[in-house]
């Protein structure tokens, strides 16, 4: 068996840490930096080795990925003299798995480029149980050849792994899908307060609901959440507001209309204002039971 290749990680966040830690118990050699000592001392109770900074973690790298929540975080640990392309060795593969927009992907391919590093953008959707059972869709901008050096660690991570195009590619491929989870999401709350003000059983509508053509990924995962209102967050109300900003504006750049994902897009916006934003994205529940003065 050959050699895997030495992983720089850098964000052990809500999806970074199970993420590395899955590479780990596929047998990659992990290094990872981040920001708290406590998510340090996670990576290394699981066999990863802690980094006390970006020029530590990608020194001997062969692969660095990327996981951290927006744009301005990717350009922060990518950028300066002590980001990522001032300490990667040439030939270093690149793959950022944030979800950014997709300009500051092909300006970040075009900066790597530059210092001899191969770059995939490489968001991923599944949310937090998608990242702990290595379950992940992972949608992937790039050269092919890169993203062929790059399939094992996607296997890894992930049971849909799919190349969708150039630089950027994967990037618009995850606001598509921001988009489509935001609104279904929505939908389901709808449909949620709905049944409860006409006094149906809520489990056993959601049972039937989820068995026919209304049934989705979304309500799968979320109906628990639905159920006992719990709303720990598995996807913070905070991140999907910086995606539906990604969604319209990258859509509004091309000339799409999307009036759903500008209203949904408005109701999350609500909801972080009214101090929910560190909630899980099913608490859009919330957002409708205050329209139906229902629940809160």
């Amino acid at each position: 068996m050959t050699d895997l290749p030495k992983i720089a990680w850098i964000g052990l966040g809500i999806m970074g840490s199970p993420m590395s830690e899955n590479l780990i118990k596929a047998g990659f050699p992990v290094t990872g930096h981040t920001l708290e000592q406590e998510k340090l001392d996670r990576l290394a109770a699981a066999g990863g080795t802690p980094a006390a900074t970006i020029a530590e973690a990608v020194a001997e790298a062969d692969v660095i990925v990327t996981m951290v929540p927006a744009s301005p975080q990717v350009e922060a640990v990518a950028y300066g003299p002590d980001g990522i392309l001032a300490h990667a060795r040439p030939g270093t593969l690149l793959v950022d798995m944030s979800s950014i927009t997709p300009g500051t992907s092909v300006d970040l391919a075009r900066a790597g480029a530059e210092k001899g590093l191969r770059v995939l953008d490489a968001p991923v959707s599944g949310g937090e149980a998608g990242a702990r059972e290595a379950a992940l869709s992972i949608m992937v901008g790039g050269e092919p050849a890169d993203f062929e050096a790059a399939r094992p660690l996607f296997d890894a991570l992930g049971t849909t792994v799919v190349h969708c195009g150039p630089h950027g590619a994967g990037q618009t491929v995850k606001a598509a899908n921001q988009l489509i989870v935001a609104v279904n999401i929505e939908a389901c709350a709808e449909a949620v307060v709905f049944l409860e003000k006409s006094g149906v059983d809520l489990a056993a509508a959601l049972d039937v609901l989820g068995g026919g053509l209304a049934g989705s990924t979304v309500l799968a995962r979320k109906k628990d959440n639905f159920l006992r209102r719990d709303f720990a967050p598995g996807f913070r109300i905070d991140l999907h507001h910086k995606d539906m900003g990604i969604v319209t504006e990258a859509a509004r750049a091309v000339g799409a209309a999307v009036p759903a994902a500008t209203l949904v897009a408005q109701l999350i916006g609500s909801l972080r204002a009214q101090g929910d934003g560190g909630l899980d994205h099913s608490a859009l529940l919330r957002a409708v039971e205050r329209l139906s003065g229902h629940g809160v």
